[in-house]
């Protein structure tokens, strides 16, 4: 089905995001199979345009998060946005081949072969947590594989968003990538694309999921959720807490795939605790560096505050790791915290953290980590620290999550020649790499008959030598 078809007619503009889309179906439909030197263009251009502009980027990035460490951007953001463009580039040769295919014996001299094929127009909803990334990642796949592209870009986004609608502008048509400043969802989601990819919450999720269905437009949806961390008894601790601070504190733990909650062996929760009150120290010093990055509004600060109050009146011991002050309202700056003692009931193990947060859940054995883990919602990312390969065997074997780390935390993300995305409440679909590409691609099955078949024995009228040949083809093992 092609859903552009159902797209409003020219006298019909009701928003700039009906008119952009307009201009994408009619440049898809004259050219729906751009060259290899087109898209090669694209991606170059792009990657062109962020190189040259890193400065404004982190500017704009640090001004929409009131302070977004400027380091945090030009490695999490710009560095793996240009190196994921890069990739999607030196690999994009081999990704367009038609793929050959084997045919059935009976089917002999015929052909088969798969063409992957741009889907059309796709719809790019990004969040504010990482959105250069969280923008440029997927955007490579998308432009890889032929397509043209809108992006709705979040309200917590608009400095950066006005920024690159601006710098796209320069380098790109509107019928080919439009960035949206300020377009409301329920004038962008709504639109007949032959994709959606959405970043975000589990509830958002299955409303963009609901209006698609409208359309019957696939979706990739990457929801995040509860991330655990397992740090075994054969590990060595200072090595695993050095790895899952650093991951889980980047950007005020404001990271869909950060650690959202640890199981310790029980005789090593305070040496833990110890561990990482002396690395955020000599990491951060104190709340007011630079290189610590700002709660992203009142709001999410304010809910993360009530998090902090909720555990601790309902017993939980909460231990911020920051000398001095543990939060500043004006600033939106909330300090690392670890908890221990944690309950069910807390509203901390009920929801994503999405903040600066770490609940502490010591253990035994790992069959009640197990147990844990399957008995909650399917996560983003699952997280191990053992080197003992039958401890990683059995983890990884008996739970199910987007990801995996061994020993480490959320670098999976950065990989760009594996699959990135995740499962159940966790998302669906996959970017980055060939799965990305192939994503955003129609894998069209073409067959080629032979100039001679052999079908015809089997056309009616039937008789004796559709029996016999039918006959042959059940007994022959071939």
């Amino acid at each position: 089905m092609d859903n552009t078809a159902q797209v409003i007619t020219d006298g019909e503009h009701k928003t700039d995001a009906n008119r952009i889309f307009n201009l994408q179906r009619k440049a898809y439909r004259k050219n729906p199979y751009p060259s290899y030197q087109e898209r090669r263009d694209n991606l170059l251009r792009l990657e062109k345009l962020l190189t040259d502009n890193q400065k404004a980027i982190s500017d704009a990035i640090s001004k929409d998060f009131g302070n977004r460490s400027q380091q945090e951007t030009e490695l999490l953001e710009l560095f793996l946005s240009i190196d994921g463009l890069r990739y999607a580039r030196k690999k994009l040769k081999k990704w367009m081949k038609p793929q050959r295919r084997s045919v059935s014996i009976w089917f002999a001299g015929a052909s088969n072969k798969v063409l992957p094929q741009p889907k059309g127009i796709v719809g790019l909803i990004a969040p504010w947590n990482y959105p250069l990334f969280l923008v440029m990642t997927p955007l490579a796949n998308i432009l890889a594989a032929g397509n043209r592209c809108m992006v709705k870009m979040a309200a917590n986004s608009q400095n950066l968003a006005v920024l690159l609608q601006i710098l796209v502008s320069k380098e790109f048509p509107e019928d080919t990538l439009a960035i949206l400043p300020g377009v409301k969802a329920s004038e962008f989601t709504p639109l007949p694309f032959n994709h959606i990819v959405f970043t975000g919450s589990p509830e958002s999720g299955k409303t963009v999921m609901r209006t698609a269905a409208d359309n019957l437009v696939p979706v990739t949806l990457e929801l995040g959720g509860k991330s655990p961390t397992i740090i075994c008894d054969d590990f060595d601790l200072k090595t695993a807490a050095e790895r899952v601070v650093q991951g889980k504190f980047l950007n005020a733990g404001q990271t869909c795939v950060a650690p959202d909650y640890i199981y310790v062996p029980e005789q090593k929760v305070n040496e833990f605790i110890e561990l990482s009150k002396q690395l955020i120290d000599k990491r951060y010093g104190g709340l007011d560096t630079d290189d610590y990055t700002s709660i992203i509004d009142d709001k999410a600060f304010n809910r993360l505050n009530k998090i902090l109050d909720d555990a601790s009146s309902k017993g939980a011991s909460v231990i911020p790791l920051l000398k001095g002050e543990s939060k500043n309202k004006s600033t939106r700056k909330l300090a690392p915290h670890l908890v221990t003692d944690t309950s069910p009931d807390m509203e901390l193990m009920k929801h994503e953290i999405f903040g600066p947060i770490l609940p502490i859940k010591a253990y035994k054995n790992l069959d009640e980590v197990l147990d844990f883990i399957n008995d909650n919602e399917r996560p983003l990312a699952l997280y191990l620290f053992s080197n003992d390969k039958k401890i990683q065997d059995k983890i990884i074997k008996n739970t199910m999550s987007g990801g995996v780390c061994i020993n480490e935390t959320v670098l999976h993300a950065g990989q760009h020649d594996m699959p990135f995305g995740g499962i159940g409440n966790s998302g669906m679909g996959h970017y980055h790499g060939q799965e990305g590409f192939n994503e955003f691609s129609k894998l069209r099955p073409i067959f080629k008959q032979f100039k001679f078949p052999a079908l015809p024995l089997l056309y009616p009228p039937y008789g004796k030598m559709f029996s016999f040949v039918y006959q042959l083809m059940i007994k022959l093992k071939i």
